[in-house]
């Protein structure tokens, strides 16, 4: 029987049998995913000086990793290669979108980053802005005042740290 499920973490909702092992559109594990009649996506929390900038950062961060990743996916030779910086792509930009809730912006700016013309370096790259992201989250969650923004942080750590794995060589 197909059911309606909700990612808690970017508030999503998702058709099927049985919720999926990561959120299709932000990739949050499947411990974020519950039925749309329980689920609980908060997004109008009330953020102290520290919670607001560590969420603006954020927002940067994931605004920069999408454009990486789009550049990426538009300089692929390789198919595989095309979708896998398109999907991360994707996933960065849905990132985005929860701390533009999270800060209540109608609105981000366009941003544009540049990629390498070779496989193995944006691979690289890719393995760098993961990795410096996961350091920020670590901290930023250590550092939250407010729960629901904690609970983001957290799982965006276990998030990138999924890609990783698409980034090694």
């Amino acid at each position: 029987m197909v059911k309606l499920f909700r990612c808690e973490i970017c508030g999503d909702p998702y058709i099927g049998e049985s919720a999926p092992a990561n959120c299709p559109f932000c990739g949050a594990h499947i411990n974020y995913i519950k039925e749309a009649s329980s689920a609980v996506a908060e997004f109008d929390v009330d953020l102290n000086d520290t919670d607001r900038a560590n969420a603006e950062r954020a927002l940067q961060v994931e605004l920069s990793n999408a454009a990486f990743y789009s550049c990426a996916s538009g300089a692929s030779e390789e198919t595989e290669m095309k979708l896998l910086f398109k999907a991360l792509g994707k996933v960065e930009a849905e990132h985005a979108s929860i701390w533009r809730k999270i800060l209540k912006l109608k609105e981000v700016p366009e941003v544009k980053e540049s990629c390498h013309s070779s496989k193995a370096e944006n691979l690289k790259e890719s393995h760098d802005r993961e990795t410096r992201a996961i350091e920020f989250y670590k901290k930023a969650a250590g550092e939250a005042a407010d729960p629901r923004v904690k609970e983001i942080f957290e799982a965006l750590v276990e998030i990138e740290i999924d890609h990783l794995d698409f980034s090694k060589d």
